[in-house]
């Protein structure tokens, strides 16, 4: 399996419903470091994986709105606690869209998966991984 990976990151704040929590269902901020890989089994015609480029720019999209905001007052994720789980879900769907739409060029639907994983810190991260087909 081949994979490619991008990276950005995202600034935010938000709280969180339920005891578990303990001192995270005060308002805080978070910033995450985002990498997003697109696997394949085979290479496509040009021998690579997905455009890097588009790649890099759809997951810049995908996170534009979610950047410098309060997700509590995020009008698709009012009332949802936005977990570092919950947020890699989000994006790598948010992504997979992206691919069925054709951002990510012609041959990107040969892809056989996206994996999103967000870096909480040098010692705590989160993935999703989303399979095709």
């Amino acid at each position: 399996m081949f994979a490619v990976t991008v990276r950005d990151h995202i600034m935010i704040a938000h709280s969180f419903r339920g005891e578990v929590f303990g001192p995270a269902q005060a308002l805080h901020g978070a910033t995450f470091v985002v990498d997003a890989s697109f696997r394949r089994a085979e290479l496509d015609a040009d021998n690579i994986v997905v455009d890097i480029g588009l790649a890099t720019a759809q997951l810049h999209e995908a996170l534009a709105d979610l950047t410098y905001t309060n997700l509590d007052d995020h009008p698709e994720l009012a009332g949802v606690n936005t977990t570092t789980e919950f947020l890699a879900q989000l994006i790598a769907q948010r992504l997979a869209t992206r691919v069925g739409d054709g951002r990510l060029g012609p041959h990107a639907g040969g892809l056989a998966g996206i994996t999103v994983t967000l870096h909480e810190s040098h010692v705590a991260s989160a993935s999703y991984e989303l399979t095709f087909r």
